[in-house]
């Protein structure tokens, strides 16, 4: 067997096993904040609603990373076509302060792919994103708005400090970003947990081992990944980070940035979703 087919049975082995039977924390909070956000986007049009829902320092990648208030601030405010989005997937910590929500989304009656939001519960109790983006990934399999979401299983890592957890987080960023230098591959089937998503390409988000496989596939066999920022629960038991990438395709330098979230499991730190954004060429 060569390395490169026995690297992908590990991968599949690894996001094929059923997910940890534990009590997720019940997402409905980001769920609802979610939705009150997609509400607003239609009842206020998309700069009032963006900066409603948004912490002064929330960023999205537009596609280089820019502060939300910065970037929608500075536009007028006039209607547009129709931002409509509901999610099907959400993720809560154990703490109740940090979560994410994702789903599909459309523009003018037009798919136009899978949104990731990232949540952070304010010191009044309400929630702000702190990171709003989404992938061009196919929607047509998607469950509708009236679906009820599917919620991330829970961290079976032992409890941890805020400042422990961060500092293992940063850890597996450096390791994952060590390993994907030299085998893309093999990088993620050490990092990714059973029931990871993945995406950023065309196809619908990646959530079997065959669909984890074709995405990781679809990317160069190498990346560099540089973390720029992220933040860990109070509960030490999820986080999320950011940053850079690059990579070489067709011979040519491409570069882009990357979305996760951590999830500390009894194996440490393990990935529960990934995304990376491609900079188009056309701005080098």
């Amino acid at each position: 067997m060569k390395r490169s087919d026995a690297v992908l049975a590990v991968l599949v082995t690894a996001v094929s096993l059923p997910p940890l039977a534990t009590q997720a924390a019940d997402p409905a909070p980001v769920v609802a904040a979610e939705r009150a956000f997609a509400a607003d986007g239609l009842a206020l049009g998309v700069k009032q609603s963006f900066l409603k829902h948004s912490t002064p320092d929330a960023i999205l990648f537009a596609p280089e990373p820019v502060k939300a208030h910065d970037l929608y601030g500075a536009r007028p405010d006039k209607p547009g076509p129709a931002l409509v989005w509901w999610p099907v997937w959400a993720g809560l910590a154990e703490s109740g302060d940090l979560g994410f929500t994702s789903g599909p989304a459309t523009y003018d009656g037009k798919p136009s792919g899978w949104y990731f939001t990232v949540w952070k519960r304010q010191a009044d109790g309400g929630w702000k994103w702190v990171y709003d983006g989404g992938a061009p990934s196919d929607t047509s399999g998607a469950p509708g708005p009236d679906a009820a979401p599917a919620a991330l299983a829970a961290a079976s890592g032992a409890a941890q400090r805020r400042e422990e957890a961060w500092a293992g987080v940063v850890a597996a960023e450096t390791e994952l970003a060590r390993a994907a230098s030299q085998d893309l591959v093999a990088a993620y089937g050490a990092a990714l947990a059973p029931d990871a998503r993945v995406q950023g390409s065309s196809a619908a988000p990646a959530v079997d081992p065959a669909a984890v496989r074709a995405e990781l596939a679809a990317r160069a066999p190498r990346m560099e990944f540089s973390a720029r920022g992220g933040e860990a629960s109070q509960a030490g038991d999820l986080a999320w980070t950011w940053g850079d990438a690059s990579w070489s395709h067709e011979a040519q330098a491409a570069r882009g940035h990357y979305v996760r979230i951590w999830r500390h499991d009894r194996e440490g730190w393990r990935l529960v979703f990934d995304q990376i954004l491609p900079v188009p060429p056309s701005n080098p």
